[in-house]
């Protein structure tokens, strides 16, 4: 069936099963690969993108639950890196393998927009589901606030 989705302002129209994940009609469908598979089960946090500004799991999110929303993908956040969240990534060096870095830094987005300076506390709690297997989280944490210094949300 075809469904309308829009994605990083765009309209899609995808012939896809209403119940496929939207992280394989984004990756697969549409081609962006920005979003990364982790679990599938969302636990992880690779696949994380906003959907209407709110951080969400796209492995287990229905194509059928997107539809009529707006959907920001990594590849949406800015194209040159200049995001507040992006240069405060760079900044703080907090890459390591970068497999899990679309999703956090689109929690962190998300994060910033309900809570423009949130405390250690606000930021361990909304990054919690965001794991990472290198370890960056004392630097995640540090760019969180970076980025909040730099006017994050926008």
């Amino acid at each position: 069936m075809a469904l309308k989705l829009s994605v990083n302002g765009k309209e899609h129209v995808v012939d896809a099963p209403d119940d496929m994940p939207v992280l394989w009609v984004l990756r697969d469908l549409i081609g962006l690969t920005g979003t990364k598979y982790g679990c599938g089960m969302s636990l992880c946090g690779a696949c994380t993108v906003l959907v209407d500004g709110k951080a969400t799991r796209t492995c287990t999110l229905p194509l059928s639950g997107a539809v009529g929303k707006k959907i920001t993908t990594i590849e949406a956040l800015s194209a040159d890196g200049s995001h507040p969240v992006q240069r405060a990534w760079a900044e703080i060096d907090v890459v390591q393998c970068g497999y899990c870095q679309s999703g956090q830094i689109l929690s962190a987005v998300s994060l910033l927009a309900e809570k423009p300076h949130p405390t250690d506390a606000e930021i361990d709690a909304a990054m919690k589901g965001n794991i990472c297997r290198c370890g960056t989280y004392e630097r995640v944490r540090a760019a969180i606030h970076r980025a909040a210094e730099l006017g994050g949300k926008s």
